[in-house]
């Protein structure tokens, strides 16, 4: 990390379609010469110079001439002046904006050529084309322009510093680390000058801070996928540093937030309000990462010891140390260079590679029916629609269960690369297709939505043509539906009707219905009447909602205590055995927003109108009389696109299954309703039915059903709640026969000391020779050598037990210390001579373990002759 890079470091604009190039160069210049008083001498422009697949952007050139000299607008190859997301979809040339720190000068030759005092500081992205399957450019029927600023390097050139990491931004934060750790005052060195990476990790944990606090506090968290993957590396990397470079202990990490929130939340005020999650958060993950730390460490310098003369360090130990380790490839990099090696990249990108095919492969599987095709609707699908004029679709009917009549098939698809021109749309569709989708004017398909699942169901034409459909995807405007031709052939612009399978839809909306109740209850627990932490929220994370259950997770610092998951589960029963109407209606959203008890998913933008679902009593039309009145508070009330039951009742029963961990600060509940919930209730109580059952046994038949019921439990669909309470009455059967077996035991062990006494009463010498019968229970051994002990003084004793099923025995000799004449070592030694024993033991007392029971009546010979 060089002075100039951050990992958080840009203010971003977009507009869509309000303002395009002109609108955009001029804001960024009036904003840095007029607002921020830069001196324009010092700025350069820099434009898309074109190439032999894109044309040059000269209209960009000549917008930037109104303020610049040509000498001072320049244009750039695609590397630099042109975005793009892929080898194929949205993408447009780029326009920059640099300043010279040292200016009065000619440093037209520096732009680009990543110098410290030559920097980028603003950034225009024209998204104005959409690149083809064959590498050619169309105009995309919606043009827009992403903004990117760049707030540290703007600050340090407002203050008068070289680097980012010397401004005001930064200088409070390093003065904190510098106490935590007790590490050198920073310095600014960079490379070779910075002995011991010193400054570096400096500038790692100070960044690295303020990128984790922000996006958690935006409502994301460290986790194995997606953006909680990326938070995990970086905040693995800072706590590296931080250990490794700055000598800091356990838990400095989390310390750095309230810096971070004194420097920001006057202009961040979520940081304030959400500290102590995110100190807790940041808490939780860094001991969680330390307890491998030091363990990796070793592992990565062992590994590296290994490396030949080549000094590259493999991609799959890398990969390794990804999987096994929580090491971040970039992480692992770093620590190589630090020694003088190179990562094999390409090795561990190609691992990572192979497990992502595997997925890919999955998801493919399921978008295309099986059929190996590429059923998805990209910029080159949804950009060939609009300009051939097919409308968009209306799935408000989607809302009804009852088929609709009168659709129109308005473009029929058979897979991108299966057509000449590769975007997939043909004139008509038969059962020699294989998978097809179509796309209708208006349907009552729900399309995957909102952790809803698609439905499934029929399309059919007044001529006997039958669409099975497998899957509904929405494709912007559009709703794709996927599936098999079985009869006939559809044709473009052909009428149809929508056959919707509405018996599996009702535990969709059983499960979304009952869903909402969920959250409701959630916060109604663990919140409102909860004695938790106060500055904790309930808010939803994800959800899945398909005909056998529901998942939801939601943001929560711990687990559930079986008091809670038995409260929220009981709230959400008694609201479907209200029979609690359930209501839909779209409303303006400025309106539905004020809604006091209004459940909205954090960082959703949502539309205007917005759709709102409340179970409640009261209608929506009186909640939004007077929306801000807490009587509203008692009630479920979201914004929600998806289907719903009329009434809770028709849910039947809702049985919580399971509430676990996901991530840090992120729980799930998985849940089942109607017919899946009635048989959870019966299948608990007759399992509890049979738990009882078992408690009249005793003994041996008593751990046998212990032992099956246990395992058996474990498996079943039935309430978390009841699970805790059966295991919680197995555990007591375990005790029962925990003090049945120690019964059993002195039972049998006085029985066995009775019967060495009567043989050594009966014995004339000082040598007792007994086989016993206690298996290779030692502690069973020892009690009886006790009991004897205190009762013969006189004698010494040599006794065997042995036990078939493992096929060892045990020898025990021993004797009072008064009696002298007895060395029971050296007469255990020469008895087990040749048999492999292991033990020892002294004069007094000696024990071994012999394997191979059968030589134990030679054992017995040769004690009584020795």
């Amino acid at each position: 990390m060089n002075r100039l890079y951050c990992t958080l470091s840009n203010v971003f604009l977009r507009s869509f379609g309000d303002y395009f190039k002109e609108g955009a160069i001029e804001l960024a210049w009036t904003c840095l010469t007029q607002e921020f008083k830069l001196d324009p001498a010092r700025l350069y422009a820099t434009y898309f110079g074109g190439d032999d697949k894109t044309p040059p952007d000269l209209e960009a050139r000549d917008i930037l001439l109104n303020y610049l000299p040509a000498d001072k607008v320049l244009p750039f190859n695609a590397a630099d002046n042109f975005w793009e997301m892929g080898a194929t979809g949205p993408c447009g040339p780029c326009t920059e904006i640099h300043y010279d720190r040292i200016g009065g000068r000619d440093g037209a030759d520096l732009v680009n050529a990543d110098l410290p005092d030559m920097i980028e500081i603003w950034n225009i992205v024209f998204i104005q084309f959409n690149r083809e399957a064959d590498g050619s450019l169309r105009p995309l029927p919606a043009q827009h322009v992403d903004t990117g600023m760049g707030f540290e390097r703007l600050t340090s050139i407002l203050q008068g510093v070289d680097s980012n990491y010397d401004t005001d931004i930064f200088i409070p934060i390093f003065n904190v680390i510098q106490e935590i750790t007790g590490a050198r005052t920073y310095a600014g060195k960079i490379g070779k000058a910075d002995e011991g990476f010193v400054d570096m990790a400096y500038r790692v944990v100070a960044d690295h801070i303020r990128t984790l606090s922000f996006a958690i506090a935006d409502g994301a968290v460290p986790s194995n996928d997606g953006r909680g993957y990326v938070l995990r590396r970086v905040l693995r990397r800072a706590v590296r540093y931080g250990r490794q470079n700055l000598g800091a202990e356990l838990g400095f990490f989390s310390k750095l937030v309230p810096v971070l929130v004194d420097l920001m939340s006057d202009v961040f005020p979520e940081l304030k309000a959400q500290q102590a999650y995110i100190t807790a958060i940041i808490k939780d993950e860094e001991e969680s990462f330390s307890r491998t730390l030091d363990k990796g460490l070793q592992r990565f310098k062992d590994l590296a010891s290994k490396v030949g003369d080549e000094k590259v360090f493999s991609g799959e130990d890398a990969h390794f140390l990804y999987t096994s380790m929580g090491f971040p490839v970039d992480l692992t990099q770093l620590m190589a260079e630090e020694i003088d090696m190179t990562l094999d990249v390409a090795g561990f990108d190609r691992r990572m590679q192979e497990e992502k095919d595997l997925s890919a492969a999955a998801h493919q599987a399921k978008m295309s029916g099986g059929s190996g095709k590429d059923m998805r609707l990209v910029a080159e699908q949804t950009s060939t629609l609009v300009n051939a004029g097919v409308a968009a679709t209306d799935d408000s009917a989607k809302h009804v269960n009852e088929e609709l009549t009168g659709c129109k098939a308005t473009a029929l698809f058979i897979g991108r690369g299966e057509t000449d021109d590769g975007i997939g749309f043909v004139d008509s569709i038969s059962v020699d297709n294989g998978a097809v989708a179509i796309i209708l004017d208006k349907t009552s398909f729900y399309g995957e939505a909102g952790g809803q699942i698609y439905d499934i169901g029929t399309i059919e034409t007044e001529g006997g043509a039958k669409l099975n459909v497998e899957n509904v995807q929405t494709y912007g405007q559009y709703i794709l539906h996927i599936g098999t031709v079985v009869e006939g052939t559809f044709n473009k612009n052909d009428p149809v009707k929508c056959c919707v399978d509405y018996v599996r839809r009702a535990p969709i909306e059983a499960n979304h219905t009952i869903t909402h109740v969920l959250n409701y209850a959630l916060k109604d627990v663990l919140v409102t009447n909860g004695s938790g932490d106060a500055t904790q929220s309930v808010d939803q994370k994800g959800s899945l909602v398909d005909a056998t259950k529901l998942r939801f997770d939601f943001s929560w610092g711990s687990g559930l205590s079986t008091e809670q998951t038995a409260a929220v589960e009981k709230i959400v029963n008694d609201t479907i055995n209200d029979a609690v109407p359930v209501e839909a209606r779209v409303a303006p959203l400025e309106n539905a927003q004020k809604i006091s008890s209004l459940r909205a998913v954090f960082g959703e933008v949502y539309p205007d109108p917005v759709r709102v679902v409340a179970i409640a009593p009261s209608s929506i039309t009186k909640i939004l009389e007077n929306p801000e009145d807490v009587a509203w508070n008692q009630y479920s009330i979201e914004f929600c696109g998806g289907t719903h039951l009329p009434n809770t009742k028709d849910a039947k029963a809702f049985v919580l299954l399971q509430e676990e961990g996901i991530a840090k600060g992120i729980r799930r509940i998985t849940g089942v309703t109607m017919d899946d919930a009635v048989a959870a209730i019966k299948a608990g109580e007759d399992f509890q039915n049979k738990v009882a059952e078992a408690g009249k046994f005793e003994g041996l038949d008593l751990e046998d059903a212990t032992k099956k019921l246990t395992v058996e439990v474990s498996s079943l669909s039935i309430s978390a709640v009841l699970k805790v309470t059966i295991r919680e009455t197995l555990a007591g059967y375990g005790k029962r026969v925990v003090a049945w077996k120690k019964e059993q035991a002195n039972a049998k062990t006085a029985g066995v000391t009775a019967e060495v006494i009567a043989a050594a009463e009966a014995t004339e010498g000082e040598k007792v020779i007994c086989r016993v019968d206690v298996g290779t229970d030692t502690k069973a051994a020892k009690a009886i050598q006790q009991a004897v002990g205190k009762k013969i003084k006189d004698k010494a004793f040599f006794l065997v037990s042995g036990d078939i099923s493992t096929d060892r025995y045990i020898v025990i000799v021993f004797c009072h210390k008064a009696l002298k004449s007895v060395d029971c070592k050296a007469w255990a030694t020469a008895a087990i001579e040749g048999t492999g024993a292991k033990g020892g033991g002294k004069k007094d007392s000696a024990q071994y373990t012999v394997t191979g029971i059968s030589s134990i009546d030679s054992v017995l010979e040769k004690a009584k002759s020795a």
